[in-house]
């Protein structure tokens, strides 16, 4: 009878334990693009802190990482993800923004030996917010940050850079500041697919922080709109279309940016110009309530500096 209670148990654990894990299942995009969609929420253990898209590039001669993922862990995860796929070597590893899930992964990638490529505004945005960024996850993922580390590119380029790897193009392209100083677009012309990193979020309410900058991340959405992809892989949420980044993304950013500068011109002060703020329209998005009221107030803060 201990016995058989010993086997139940293990066997209720069994059950229980993968709906808690992280799981990345690759998502064909493209003949060989791939997104690995993660949760639209917040960073938890579960989720291991990789509530956000990323992907990988399948070409003829090896892959290309698309963002490495918030840890050590994770960017292992990834690599198991693209061995479900295939089993050719990863190349390149393109790190698309400075937010911690796009680049902490490169911890691991490096033991392979993988050159990493990022915007030099990237490069030194996660040089300066590394550590915070891994201090401020230690509380939430515990043991699951074990191994993470700070691994800054190993390349960087200053507004484009081009690469081929086998028959398939890239091409990596800054226009300016968005949601973090060194924010790319990864193109694949090819497939007509662009990798937004955080300049697209779908699915979700994106968040405006004191490193982002609105005006700058409405041109780098023009220049991903000037591209008319086919297939977006945004930074947050499912796979989508232009028009749905436009409508949830710029959209969105064009509303905060021009109520607060008529705000601004009008003479009004931060309370006014949020009381007259009407966000409703984007109420369906998630985490609308945990960030809209810091977005109109950073909002109104690059308005006003703007201004003056």
């Amino acid at each position: 009878m201990h016995t058989l209670r010993i086997f139940l148990a293990v066997w209720m654990l069994s059950l229980i334990n993968p709906a808690l894990a992280l799981t990345l299942k690759p998502q064909r995009v493209a003949p060989g693009v791939y997104a690995l969609v993660g949760e639209v929420d917040g960073r938890t253990y579960d989720n291991e802190g990789m509530n956000a898209t990323t992907g990988f590039v399948v070409t003829t001669a090896g892959v290309v990482v698309i963002d490495s993922g918030s840890s050590y862990r994770v960017g292992k995860q990834i690599h198991d993800a693209i061995r479900h796929v295939t089993q050719q070597p990863v190349k390149y590893v393109i790190n698309t923004g400075g937010q911690d899930h796009r680049w902490l992964g490169n911890s691991y990638f490096v033991t392979l030996g993988v050159p990493i490529i990022g915007h030099e505004k990237m490069r030194a945005d996660a040089e300066e917010r590394g550590v915070m960024q891994i201090q401020s996850l230690q509380g939430e993922l515990k043991e699951k940050l074990d191994g993470t580390r700070v691994v800054l590119p190993t390349q960087t380029f200053a507004t484009r850079h081009r690469l081929r790897l086998g028959t398939t193009d890239f091409e990596l392209i800054f226009t300016a500041p968005a949601h973090t100083p060194g924010d790319i677009l990864v193109w694949l012309p090819q497939t007509r697919t662009v990798f937004s990193g955080d300049i697209v979020f779908a699915d979700r309410l994106l968040g405006v922080w004191p490193f982002s900058n609105v005006a700058g991340w409405i041109a780098s959405f023009d220049a991903l709109a000037a591209l008319k992809p086919e297939h977006i892989v945004p930074g947050h949420g499912g796979v989508c279309d232009l028009a749905q980044a436009r409508r949830e993304t710029r959209d969105y950013l064009a509303l905060l940016r021009d109520h607060m500068k008529r705000a601004i011109d009008a003479g009004e002060d931060l309370q006014t110009a949020l009381a007259t703020l009407d966000q409703s329209a984007y109420s369906n998005l998630a985490n609308f309530d945990l960030l809209s009221g810091g977005n109109a107030s950073r909002a109104y803060l690059e308005a006003e500096a703007a201004a003056f």
